[in-house]
């Protein structure tokens, strides 16, 4: 009798989350778990990755599938509005509805799936993911809102040693049923998507940069770096790949900072590999983060990178040995950069050094922890 696991969730657009979903989706050995994925919305660019053979339920259809014509793509909208305000304040009649069968196991991979999960009407066993840093969200009332939800599960996977410790050490809170899992990180594959076209830059050299476009990866500050190095005669460019909410915001302080020419907003990209590959260095200018996967695909495309030092980072780079850590503030990323700008032994020294360090990422590893926690939530489920 196989497992049988639902995993919830809202989209498939680009993230780190939906990146980890697909992980699960593709990894689980089939022999042993019968996995089912519940999107809120069919949408996003990721969702076409979805493996052939998975079951997919979705609530609503995404934008990508409504009309052209604006009046009627609203109504549409509105409607959808509507239907998942239902569905939200009555589980029972989603799960009526759309699911229709009891599940031994229920997945929130995410914070944002929380309460979807925590109010499912069957008797399964939840496990809750979370990969945030809390230090850095100002909103108190909603970290504690996030954290004492991660008390009701039935077992924790914490993104980082760090997440989890950062609780302890703010809010002496602990998980005595949780664990600590790397996400798992597909070097060979990023190599593989690394080479399928080319990609030219008018200026060298080039930082690149990866993250969704949100106040808390620090892109702004990165452009005030930019244009700061830029008058004091250090010619390079920075190509930043991610789409989101500072979108805009980004794009007039280029203007304003006359820097639209050499700070380029590649917005998401299905296969962002190549602008990785063909650039010379790699930034990540971050506040927060956990354990972000794009740090192991970047060093086994050994790019020099240097990257703020928070969240699970510093358990992924060993500072001036397979990378170089800075702190989140402007002057200290401005150092770094200025560093790589006129050391060049220091960016070649990482490059080689990473060659060996990627031997860290040992996904095998980390898809047999997975599975053991499912079979023994599994077991406790009996």
């Amino acid at each position: 009798m196989k497992i049988k696991i639902l995993i919830r969730h809202r989209s498939m657009e680009m993230g780190g989350v939906e990146w980890l979903i697909l992980d699960l989706l593709q990894n689980l050995p089939r022999e042993v778990f019968d996995v089912t994925l519940l999107l809120t919305i069919f949408q996003g660019e990721l969702r076409n990755e979805i493996p052939s053979d998975i079951k997919v339920i979705s609530i609503q259809k995404g934008r990508e599938d409504m009309s052209s014509n604006r009046w009627i793509r609203n109504l549409q909208l509105a409607k959808r509005a509507f239907i998942l305000w239902y569905y939200r304040k009555n589980p029972k009649a989603l799960y009526r509805d759309y699911i229709k069968k009891d599940y031994d196991i229920e997945i929130a991979p995410g914070y944002t799936d929380f309460d979807s999960v925590l109010k499912s009407p069957i008797p399964s066993r939840k496990i809750g993911w979370f990969h945030t840093d809390v230090s850095y969200d100002p909103n108190k009332d909603r970290v504690m809102y996030r954290i004492n939800s991660l008390k009701k599960f039935d077992w924790v996977i914490f993104g980082s040693k760090q997440t989890r410790d950062i609780i302890k050490d703010l809010y002496h809170i602990e998980y005595p049923n949780s664990s600590v899992i790397y996400n798992a990180i597909k070097i060979d594959a990023a190599k593989e998507k690394s080479l399928k076209f080319p990609v030219s830059y008018d200026v060298h050299p080039v930082f690149s940069s990866m993250g969704r476009l949100h106040s808390r990866k620090n892109y702004h500050t990165l452009m005030n770096i930019h244009k700061r190095l830029l008058d004091e005669g250090y010619m390079h460019s920075i190509a930043v790949i991610g789409g989101g909410g500072e979108m805009e915001n980004l794009k007039a302080q280029a203007k304003e900072l006359n820097v639209e020419e050499t700070f380029i907003l590649l917005d998401s990209q299905i296969n962002p590999y190549p602008y990785i590959k063909n650039s010379d260095y790699f930034v990540l200018p971050s506040e927060s983060e956990s354990y972000p996967l794009t740090i192991g695909e970047v060093m086994g495309l050994e790019i020099p990178i240097l990257s703020t030092n928070v969240g699970g980072i510093p358990e992924m780079i060993e500072h001036n040995y397979d990378g170089y850590l800075t702190e989140p503030t402007e002057d200290s990323i401005y150092e770094g950069m200025k560093l790589f700008l006129t050391h060049t032994a220091l960016p070649e020294k990482l490059k080689e050094n990473s060659k060996f360090s990627v031997r860290k990422f040992d996904n095998e590893q980390i898809h047999k922890q997975l599975a053991n926690v499912f079979e023994e939530q599994f077991k406790l489920k009996q």
